[in-house]
C-alpha cells in the first residue's frame, strides 16, 4: 500500500485537488471540489500540514481581505506514485544485453563507490558500534527503513525495506550497488549476511575489518 492510500479518502480527494492546482487553492475551492464544509476543509488541512505534506502559499488577492491559498510541499507530491522502477529495470536489461552481467555488475559497484564516497567516512579508531549506527541512520534516511540490532556479540545493520525489490528480483546484480555504497561511506568491508530478495526476512549487514587504501581504490 502507497503512503497515499494509508490516508483517508476526503484526505486523498484533497491532495490529489492541489496536486491540480499550481498556484494552490483556496478553501472555498476545496469546499466546492470535495463537496464538504468549511470545517471539514480546514480541519483536514490542518492534519495534512501537521503531516507536512501541505504547506501555506502566497495568500490570493479578493478585493477585501487575502484568501489564504494551501499548496503540497515536495513531501506531499513525492506521495504521489512515480514508477521509476519500471523504467531502471529496463534500462539495467539493456546494459545487461550490451555490456554483460559482469559488465552491469561493474557499473554498479562504481556508482555505489562514487556514491559512498561522498559520504564522510568515520575514523579508523571509531567503536564499531558507532559506525553501524551511523550507517543504519545513513541507509534509512535513503528509505532502506534501517536499524542497527544486535546479532551475537556484535551490532548488525538491519534493512526492512529493499528500495531496489523490484530490480533486485530480475537483476541480483544490484546488491553489489548496496555493498560498494556502504563499504566506501564506512571504510570497512560489508558482509551481506541475509537478503530479502533470496528469501530473508531483512536485509543484513555486517561490518567487517577495515579496507586497505588500496582496495578502496580498486573495489
Amino acid at each position: 500500500m502507497t503512503a497515499l492510500r494509508q490516508l483517508g479518502g476526503t484526505q486523498q480527494r484533497l491532495l490529489r485537488q492541489l496536486l491540480m492546482a499550481s498556484e494552490g487553492a483556496t478553501v472555498e475551492s476545496l469546499c466546492e471540489q470535495l463537496r464538504i464544509s468549511h470545517n471539514a476543509v480546514r480541519q483536514h488541512l490542518s492534519a495534512l500540514i501537521a503531516r507536512d505534506v501541505v504547506e501555506r502559499a502566497q495568500s490570493r488577492p479578493s478585493g477585501g481581505r487575502p484568501v489564504a491559498c494551501y499548496r503540497l510541499t515536495e513531501a506531499g507530491r513525492a506521495l504521489f506514485p512515480r514508477n521509476y522502477g519500471t523504467i531502471a529495470t529496463a534500462l539495467l536489461s539493456q546494459l545487461q544485453d550490451r555490456f554483460g552481467e559482469t559488465g552491469v555488475e561493474q557499473m554498479l559497484r562504481e556508482l555505489g563507490r562514487s556514491l559512498g564516497s561522498q559520504e564522510v567516512a568515520p575514523a579508523a579508531d571509531t567503536p564499531a558500534e558507532e559506525v553501524v549506527q551511523a550507517l543504519a541512520q545513513k541507509l534509512d534516511a535513503l528509505g532502506y527503513e534501517a536499524v542497527a540490532a544486535r546479532h551475537g556479540g556484535e551490532y548488525q545493520v538491519e534493512a526492512f525495506n529493499c528500495v531496489f525489490h523490484a530490480m533486485a528480483q530480475q537483476h541480483p546484480q544490484v546488491c553489489k550497488f548496496d555493498l560498494a555504497y556502504m563499504e566506501a561511506a564506512t571504510g570497512r568491508r560489508v558482509h551481506h549476511m541475509e537478503c530479502i530478495v533470496r528469501g530473508g526476512h531483512v536485509c543484513r549487514f555486517r561490518l567487517g575489518a577495515l579496507l586497505p587504501d588500496e582496495a578502496k581504490r580498486k573495489r
